[in-house]
């Protein structure tokens, strides 16, 4: 069974893995960095707007806080879209090289049975001889 999983590391493209590693990293670094960033600044920002005698903001100011803030909702969920394009792009390279593995097995398979019984004929062959 090691052998298999050997044999499917192999037919992995690794050149493309490596390749696509920093990229997929960095987005993903990106979009935490911006998630915590989101979360830190609407916590501030409550706190900011639940002082006590602090004033309250008028509406068109918190349409522009709410705007901003959907600004930023969308951009991280283009980031989070091109992360999960990108992570399954690499899932249907490891998905076609398993199936490759597993045709390959069967071939082997089917191989091993023509040739025991081919062995098995032989041997049968020779000792009625």
């Amino acid at each position: 069974m090691a052998i298999g999983w050997m044999t499917a590391l192999k037919l992995v493209p690794w050149a493309d893995v490596i390749e696509a590693t920093p990229q997929i990293l960095q987005a993903a670094r990106r979009l935490m960095g911006s998630t915590r960033k989101g979360a830190a600044s609407d916590m501030e920002a409550a706190a900011a707007g639940a002082g006590g005698g602090a004033v309250t903001m008028t509406t068109t100011d918190q349409l522009a806080v709410l705007r901003d803030a959907l600004v930023q909702l969308q951009d991280e969920q283009r980031a989070s879209a091109q992360l999960i394009e990108s992570l399954a792009e690499q899932n249907a390279v490891l998905v076609r090289a398993v199936d490759a593995l597993r045709q390959r097995q069967q071939r082997l398979v089917w191989a091993a049975w023509l040739l025991g019984a081919s062995t098995a004929g032989l041997l049968a062959w020779a000792f009625t001889r």
